[in-house]
């Protein structure tokens, strides 16, 4: 027993010395999207009350098995082009994210993406519409290809591109942080069924992970594009952990009533602690 703590305290103090710069105490910035805020969970932010930033989601976890000070900018809706401009929110409006990244800053983690071009309010919006059509076929794919191109995986270089000058923008005005962009879990199994969570085509299951796969995978080239940040991936450890897990579940469903409180298509509060392990893990890696 005695090993086990004297190796977690090691790879706390080697965290300490390799981020840290202002007195042993941690300056840690998220930015990102409603995958980081953790809109519905318990317990809510007012700054603005529109961003549903969670208390609990996984960088307020992470900053305190950091003990960080941290300061959470993350909002419901962000897109890449939020980072260096405000938000106007339902209910209030978020500054500019990039506001909150200080020249002392020592950890920055930045979860975004998926609302450039409205990706994925675009087959959230259509997709549960279309099952009634064609239930056992793929008609949502077959919508947004009917040019014969997929219009959606279209547009996901353009995002990679995007996210490679957040990560360029976020060097520039933290130059000593450890940088770590954050890909999406998993939503749908890859293979099964849960058309009551997951009101989708049967067909439309394996388009759609591909859709998110695609996106993940424009993150990683980013982080690899940009040369000196991490990818934290979520996918591969959310395996098992989908929407239609039941108990196990990480990711809600469609319904955004039910209990324990979560965004329809977004993280528990289950979801977000299996998530904040998985990034604290990789920030505290030797």
């Amino acid at each position: 027993m005695r090993t086990v703590f004297t190796a977690a305290a090691a790879t706390i103090v080697l965290l300490a010395s390799t981020l840290t710069a202002q007195a042993g105490v941690l300056n840690y910035v998220a930015l990102g999207d409603s995958y980081t805020s953790g809109p519905l969970i318990p317990q809510q932010r007012s700054d603005p009350l529109g961003c549903g930033r969670s208390k609990s989601n996984y960088p307020a976890i992470v900053a305190a098995r950091l003990g960080a000070q941290y300061t959470d900018v993350s909002c419901a809706g962000a897109a890449t082009a939020q980072m260096a401009y405000a938000q106007p929110t339902v209910s209030g409006t978020n500054a500019a994210q990039f506001k909150a990244l200080e020249t002392f800053t020592d950890l920055v983690t930045v979860g975004i993406g998926g609302n450039d071009f409205d990706l994925f309010r675009k087959v959230i919006d259509a997709c549960p519409l279309l099952r009634a059509s064609d239930s056992t076929g793929n008609p949502c794919e077959r919508r947004f290809s009917k040019s014969g191109t997929d219009s959606i995986k279209a547009v996901i270089p353009t995002i990679s591109q995007r996210v490679k000058d957040v990560l360029a923008g976020i060097h520039v005005r933290s130059p000593k942080a450890k940088v770590y962009a954050i890909g999406y879990p998993r939503i749908l199994p890859p293979s099964g069924y849960c058309p009551i969570q997951l009101p989708f085509a049967d067909g439309d299951y394996a388009w759609l992970n591909s859709v998110e796969e695609a996106l993940n995978a424009a993150i990683a080239d980013a982080v690899k594009a940009d040369g000196n940040s991490s990818y934290v991936d979520l996918y591969g450890p959310s395996l098992g952990h989908d929407a239609c897990a039941g108990n196990a579940a990480w990711i809600n469903g469609k319904d955004d009533s039910r209990s324990p409180a979560a965004a329809a298509y977004h993280p528990f509060l289950a979801g977000m602690e299996g998530m904040a392990n998985v990034v604290y893990q990789q920030v505290t890696r030797p």
